[in-house]
Parts: C-alpha cells; sequence; structure tokens
C-alpha cells in the first residue's frame, strides 16, 4: 500500500507558499492508518523504548497508538500551560521567535529508554527541543521517528538521536 495516496496536500496553508500535508485523511481510512502505524511499529520496536512521546497534537495522534501496539508507555509533551501539576519546561528558538515545550517533571523516570514522535518533520527544531527537554528528565532518548519528513529542509540535521520516517517529501 502506497501511503502517500492517504495524504492530503493543501496548498497555502497556513498562508500563501506553504502546501501543507494533511494527515487526517490517513486517519480516516481505517486500512491505510492501520499499516502506517504497523510499519511505525516495525521501525520503532527495535529501539525497545520503555515509553514514546508524542509532541502536541498530532505527534498524541501517531505515539498513543503505537505505544499500545509497542506494549509501552505514552507522555505528552505539550505546549506551556497546558499539563496539569508540576512541570519541566524548555524554551527554544524559531525562526520567528521563540516557543515553550514542556512535559510533567514525574513523567519520566531517569534512564528511561524514549522514542520521540510527531508526525511531521520539518527543520528539526521542535523535535531537538524535545529530546533536550526529555534528558532534562534524565530520560535516555535512543531514537526520534514521523509518518512525514520534508526531506528538503534537512531536519535531521538538528537531531542527535537516530531518526526514521515512514514517508519522505523532497520538495
Amino acid at each position: 500500500m502506497d501511503l502517500k495516496d492517504h495524504i492530503r496536500g493543501v496548498p497555502d496553508f497556513p498562508k500563501p507558499g506553504i502546501l501543507f500535508y494533511d494527515i487526517s485523511t490517513l486517519l480516516a481510512h481505517k486500512d491505510a492508518w492501520q499499516e502506517a502505524i504497523t510499519r511505525l511499529s516495525d521501525l520503532i520496536g527495535p529501539h525497545r523504548p520503555d515509553m514514546l512521546a508524542g509532541i502536541e497534537s498530532r505527534g498524541f495522534l501517531v505515539a498513543a497508538p503505537l505505544a499500545l501496539q509497542l506494549g509501552c508507555g505514552f507522555l505528552m509533551i505539550r505546549k506551556a500551560g497546558k499539563l496539569p501539576g508540576e512541570t519541566v519546561s524548555h524554551t527554544y528558538e524559531l525562526e520567528y521567535g521563540n516557543d515553550t515545550m514542556e512535559v510533567q517533571a514525574d513523567a519520566v523516570t531517569a534512564g528511561q529508554r524514549i522514542v520521540v514522535l510527531d508526525d511531521l518533520l520539518a527543520t528539526g527544531g521542535t523535535m531537538a527541543a524535545s529530546i533536550g527537554l526529555l534528558r532534562k528528565l534524565g530520560a535516555d532518548v535512543v531514537a526520534a521517528a514521523s509518518l512525514i519528513e520534508l526531506t528538503f529542509l534537512n531536519g535531521r540535521d538538528a537531531i542527535d538521536v537516530p531518526f526514521d520516517a515512514l514517508l519522505a517529501y523532497d520538495d
């Protein structure tokens, strides 16, 4: 099955000149979605994660069912102010300013093997920040992955762990 057949390209979203890769059409197709989770499981399983970390918000859609299939835990990496209880934050620079990501302070036990997931890897800034945030808590971030990689943006260069993507777009 060619999973690209189930990804919708939306031109000029969220602003002119941007082609948005919409995964909602993949999620809506039960066979394609199951195939995507199975293929991700094959990629992530060999890393033997204790937990999968999903990046807000579409990363949750990828990481949660995959964690269930792999029999490991799931944690959410969220924008500042979205999680209850004590949190640990990490602020990072974007091309247009700063952003802050948070996790709950007790979400990770030191040394836990974590794989970070998102729906799409573009420049790698959010993925790299998420890896740094988990390391603040003592996690052993062993890999990262996404459904889609925009290879022309060289996001892998920002990540210092093994990275896998199911689908790559070169332009």
